[in-house]
This record gives structure tokens, C-alpha cells and sequence, in this order.
């Protein structure tokens, strides 16, 4: 079975929107897990506009499950990690001022920092991932940095899945190949949802973890709600 780890991020963004501390995201990192997802997943970014540091912080010692932290790898972000020790750490070429992850990393042109990286991630036993997109040398360049790793990066998947074009798939299922022959493992994520994730997972072989975050969170308001409103008619009448 592939794992879920939920990404968390939208929760602290919903937070930071109004202050104080709710919703909690520690709570819900414990409730995420007690409905049976096998991980937790957290981005957090230099300007804590969702995800703050201290809140990567406060989760390590209550996932008991897998705990994925995601960003690129400067020099605070790097401490953070070294500090927390989370089961993995993805790394995610993101620009500071990005308001979410749009592009995987060009292993060949950063291959030597990547592989200074990851080298000190993993002798800290930290398992690595990098994020690439479905191209067979820029998963080539991941293995050949050390990464145990490769999250895909599925935007264009979804999209292309939304519109009807289900050969979308295609690059995914040969990078899937790709790592397979090299003995890396596979991750995925970025706009999988409830809609086009059972497609997904069919057709790339050996897919070992998806995290999924912004539709996730959305599907539960909408799944969730109408019992919210029935609760609260019944306190009310």
C-alpha cells in the first residue's frame, strides 16, 4: 500500500489568518494520525506565512508515524532540520517568495550542492528526497547524488487529469520506470486529490508515499460540513 502523509500547512495558514492558536496544529497533526494517516508532512518557509519553525519543532516529538519536512535547504532551514531529525526531508527548489512549489530541481546543474546536502542529512540518518520533475536525467542526477528519494512533482498530471487527457500519466509512469531501474523510491505530490489519485496510483509502479495537503484539506470541508451544520441546528433548537 502507498502511504498518505498529510500535509499540515493549510491548517497553520487557517491559524495564522486570525491568531491565537486555532485551529491547533499540533492537535491536528494527533488527530490526523489517529484516523490512520500514515504521515505528516510540513513546509515551512523563511517568512512562517503558514508553518512556522517552532511549530516543526513542537510536532517532532508527537508524530509517531513518519515525519516529512519539506523546503530548500538554506542555512536556517538546514539547522532546523538537523535539530528536529524528522523520519525524511524533502528538498524543494522553492524561491522565498513563491506561494507554492512549481518546479522540481535540475539535479545535474545542482548536483554538487545537492550531494553536500544530503550527505550531511543522511549522516544525521535522516532518509532524503528530492523533488524532480518526471524526467528520466533529472532522476538519474537524484540517485547520483546519494538521495534515497524522488518526490515527483505532479501539478502537470492533475491539471492535464482535470481536462479529461488521461495520457497525462505517461511521463510519470516512465519515470516511474526510471527510478525503479535505479533502485530509488518514489514519492509523490502537488494538486492529487480524491479525483485523480486512484489513476495515479494505478499506474505508476512502485509509488511508496504520496503527501497531500491543499486538496485534502479542502475535500474534508466539503465532506465534513454538512454534519457541522447539523450539529449546530441541533444545539440551537
Amino acid at each position: 500500500m502507498t502511504k498518505l502523509s498529510v500535509n499540515i500547512n493549510k491548517i497553520a495558514t487557517l491559524r495564522n489568518s486570525r491568531g491565537g492558536n486555532t485551529p491547533n496544529v499540533v492537535q491536528f497533526a494527533k488527530d490526523v494520525q489517529r484516523f490512520g494517516a500514515q504521515g505528516v508532512t510540513v513546509h515551512p518557509r523563511p517568512d512562517e506565512r503558514h508553518i512556522r519553525y517552532q511549530d516543526t519543532r513542537d510536532l517532532q516529538p508527537e508524530v509517531y508515524t513518519e515525519f516529512n519536512v519539506e523546503g530548500n535547504p538554506i542555512t536556517s532551514f538546514m539547522d532546523l532540520v538537523l535539530e528536529v531529525k524528522p523520519t525524511q526531508v524533502t528538498l524543494v527548489p522553492d524561491a522565498e517568495d513563491a506561494i507554492t512549489s512549481n518546479a522540481g530541481w535540475d539535479t545535474i546543474k545542482h548536483h554538487a550542492f545537492l550531494t553536500e546536502v544530503i550527505a550531511e542529512f543522511k549522516s544525521n540518518g535522516i532518509r532524503t528526497s528530492i523533488f524532480v520533475d518526471p524526467i528520466a536525467k533529472m532522476i538519474e542526477g537524484a540517485k547520483s547524488t546519494g538521495a534515497d528519494r524522488i518526490e515527483l512533482y505532479t501539478e502537470t498530471y492533475a491539471h492535464q487529469y482535470g481536462l479529461g487527457n488521461k495520457k497525462a500519466i505517461e511521463p510519470f509512469t516512465e519515470a516511474a520506470h526510471v527510478a525503479n531501474a535505479l533502485e530509488i523510491g518514489i514519492n509523490a505530490g502537488h494538486d492529487l486529490s480524491l479525483d485523480n489519485i486512484k489513476f495515479f496510483k494505478a499506474h505508476v509502479p512502485g509509488l511508496l508515499e504520496v503527501s497531500i495537503g491543499h486538496a485534502l484539506i479542502a475535500e474534508s470541508l466539503y465532506l465534513g460540513i454538512e454534519n457541522v451544520i447539523q450539529m449546530y441546528l441541533q444545539r440551537l433548537s
